[in-house]
């Protein structure tokens, strides 16, 4: 995994000082590492009975319809408020300074249909959780959540796990 690790910008003092910024935008423009990432998120739910693929706003728009394509099954986008056309369901949660909200379409899953949740990289987990308990409300049973990136000091995986979700990610990038 350490090509992908490798074709991931790290762009420092973005969006503020003292972050840094994991882009996955060089990841998506090289077509081996784009396909090695793409193949590794899907491996550990292979086998797994997987009705849909939900990817979160933006960068999982892209994974999550790959590994849809992957697993030969839907796709339902998770977007932020006000972006659907159709009736919604909602979730708000709690960012550092104030709230958001994420959204998925109110028929976008079936009751007990079996969801993997996507995104490009997992840090606090305030989206991935807000969107676990949306889709679980909407009557889907979430068996899993799979990343490119985890930033495991910001706890956002454990987060998840503790929903009961299990999580995967392709690489980690620890405090640097």
């Amino acid at each position: 995994m350490d090509f992908i690790k490798d074709a991931i910008r790290t762009i420092p003092d973005h969006p503020k000082p003292g972050i840094q910024f994991r882009d996955v935008t060089t990841l998506l423009k090289d077509a081996r590492a784009f396909r090695a990432a793409i193949d590794a998120m899907v491996q550990p739910w292979a086998g797994a009975k997987i009705d849909k693929v939900a990817g979160i706003e933006a960068r999982g728009f892209i994974l999550g319809g790959a590994v849809a394509h992957q697993l030969s099954v839907g796709f339902t986008p998770v977007r932020k408020k006000g972006k659907l056309p159709a009736r919604t369901l909602a979730e708000e949660y709690e960012l550092e300074y104030g709230t958001d909200t994420v959204e998925i379409h109110s028929d976008a899953v079936a009751e007990t249909e079996r969801v993997l949740l996507v995104d490009d990289l997992i840090a606090t987990g305030g989206t991935a959780e807000a969107s676990i308990k949306l889709l679980r409300r909407a009557g889907a049973d979430v068996v899993g959540a799979t990343f490119v990136i985890d930033l495991p000091d910001l706890g956002g995986a454990k987060r998840i796990e503790k929903l009961g979700v299990p999580c995967a990610s392709l690489v980690s990038f620890d405090g640097d």
